[in-house]
């Protein structure tokens, strides 16, 4: 059934007040094709949104809506390099970075992928020259511990790959080990660099601009650092990395030419694993590694870019994830992974999609009308069911829920993995179907004195069901179904901007709080004054922190 465009806000707002209406329960017992019609697959993995508050003709209709948004001319833009990060006039170029040597992408008469595939070769080569032991730091010792200094998607993206993938087979072959410095309190890079040998130790300063303030202190604390414990004399540049699109500021800092791997200025950080950012991944897990990641994103791009929308899994989660919020108002989405591997994914996800789409202007500058991406965080299973799944359960929010189940496990033990993916299966059929008055009284009449501990034994018991949740089944998590998840968020995000009506490319929320950081700065180091314009609070708060620091010595 055809909707006219103008007509499919009313269709859908109808759609949701039904559905709101209905159970779970109901829509699984009214449709016995319910599941068929709302599970897809892509490979060997299987998406399950059946058990979310929709039907298929709600998402027949939300696919209309896409295409009345003119969805699929946006995603050949992003494949074709179009200046979509429209505020900033910007390309947006995370997808050619993993794209097939036979393809060029051309922004204003050059073709981009030249360069990237350069930059592949150079970081190929500088892992290996690590891992094989042939790079060396000022006192002729091999560089075995990397530092990662970065922030946001300088951290973010390769800390999660590093996590995900660098299993014990690494240790075994002799890889170095990687640690990640993102915060700029002290007392992160002092951990970080506590046990480690300033004669083996590399570190690589990921900045796009090499003006982030957090990443040049840090950075230049760990310059101090090997300054005052390596010999006097040895120059310490041949242990730094710099990976930058200002190159300038990089030399600058004492970083050597063949040694500052380039970013594209239209890559932003969220999106800049797949760069040279992913340095710190090649020299942990290999280079060979690292392609296989980029091949995994390259085979969800070919589908994400070919496939039709009513088919599209990325297209489809992201139709789900905008009824949630646009027309059911859930205001939080809550990312369960149950694999260890995958304990820094929520994060990751939080600035991939907060910091794309937590917008309230459209493209053209109007206000937005309704709600935008909703907040987003979760944890890994099994420890969540042990935290926070009470609150799903028995609390009084309803919030969707999305598992992300490895059916195989990467180093089996026993029938653990078993026990893991049935977890993760039961939760999901826990939330659906909850646990009624019937069952409990048959189970706990028995065990009580009166009717009155009954009762309450029954009431304290009681879990409402009813609840939704998505499932994601993969068949393992190595780098290539790593890759095309990572992907698969990407382009979701991606879309749900489109529908949003958003540009899900800039941050301008971000730089507020560093630029009024810039006088803070001063006034607590008692440089310079706070302006006049410095609301009461700030200003007591500051002078107070004055006093505590000043204390200290």
């Amino acid at each position: 059934m055809r909707i006219a465009t103008d007509s499919l806000p009313a269709e859908l707002a109808e759609r949701a007040r039904r559905l709101r209406a209905t159970t779970l329960h109901e829509l699984f017992a009214r449709d016995a094709a319910r599941t068929d019609a709302l599970t897809f697959d892509w490979n060997d993995w299987r998406i399950d949104v059946s058990k979310e508050r929709i039907d298929a003709g709600a998402l027949g209709v939300l696919v209309q809506a896409a295409e009345a948004a003119n969805l699929s001319h946006w995603i050949h833009a992003l494949f074709a390099g179009e200046k979509l990060n429209l505020s900033e006039h910007r390309p947006v170029l995370h997808t050619a970075l993993r794209a097939p040597p036979s393809t060029s992408v051309t922004v204003d008469g050059v073709d981009v992928t030249i360069e990237m595939r350069a930059t592949r070769a150079r970081m190929a080569d500088i892992a290996d020259s690590v891992r094989d032991g042939r790079r060396k730091g000022a006192t002729g010792r091999p560089l075995r511990s990397i530092v990662n200094i970065g922030i946001g998607g300088s951290d973010l993206g390769p800390r999660l790959v590093c996590d995900a993938l660098a299993g014990p087979e690494h240790a075994r072959r002799g890889a170095p080990d990687v640690t990640f410095v993102s915060n700029v309190d002290p007392e992160h890079l002092t951990r970080a660099l506590g046990e480690r040998d300033p004669a083996s130790t590399l570190f690589v300063v990921v900045s796009k601009t090499f003006t982030t303030q957090e990443t040049l202190a840090n950075a230049r604390s760990g310059r101090e650092w090997l300054m005052r414990h390596l010999p006097p004399g040895h120059d310490v540049a041949s242990h730094f990395i710099a990976v930058s699109s200002n190159v300038e500021a990089a030399r600058a800092f004492g970083i050597r030419d063949a040694d500052i791997l380039p970013m594209a200025e239209g890559v932003g950080g969220r999106y800049s694993l797949w760069s040279a950012v992913g340095l710190s991944i090649a020299l942990r897990t290999g280079y060979p590694t690292f392609a296989e990641l980029l091949d995994g994103a390259q085979a969800m791009d070919t589908h994400f870019l070919m496939t039709p929308l009513a088919r599209n899994v990325p297209v489809l989660l992201a139709l789900v994830s905008y009824w949630n919020a646009r027309w059911l108002g859930h205001a939080q989405r809550i990312v369960v992974p149950y694999a260890q591997a995958l304990s820094r994914l929520p994060a990751y996800l939080q600035q991939l999609q907060l910091e794309s789409n937590g917008k309230s202007v459209l493209r053209d500058g109007a206000p937005v009308d309704g709600p935008t991406a909703p907040a987003l965080w979760g944890d890994v299973g099994t420890d969540s069911q042990h935290a926070f799944f009470q609150w799903l359960h028995q609390g009084t929010h309803e919030t969707p829920v999305e598992f992300i189940v490895p059916v195989r496990a990467r180093h089996p033990l026993g029938d653990q993995q078993t026990l893991l993916v049935a977890n993760a299966l039961a939760q999901a059929q826990a939330l659906l179907v909850g646990r009624g008055e019937a069952s409990l009284r048959a189970e706990l009449e028995s065990q009580c004195a009166s009717q009155a501990e009954l009762d309450a034994a029954i009431e304290a018991r009681r879990c409402p069901g009813n609840r939704a949740s998505t499932m994601l089944l993969l068949p393992t998590l190595d780098a290539r179904s790593l890759g095309a998840l990572l992907a698969l968020y990407e382009h979701r995000t991606f879309v749900e901007g489109v529908l949003y009506g958003i540009n899900s490319f800039d941050q301008w929320g971000v730089e507020l709080g560093k630029t009024l950081a810039k006088p803070i700065v001063a006034a607590l180091a008692g440089e310079a004054k706070l302006p006049a314009s410095v609301d009461p609070s700030t200003r007591a708060l500051v002078e107070h922190a004055r006093r505590l620091a000043s204390a200290q010595h």
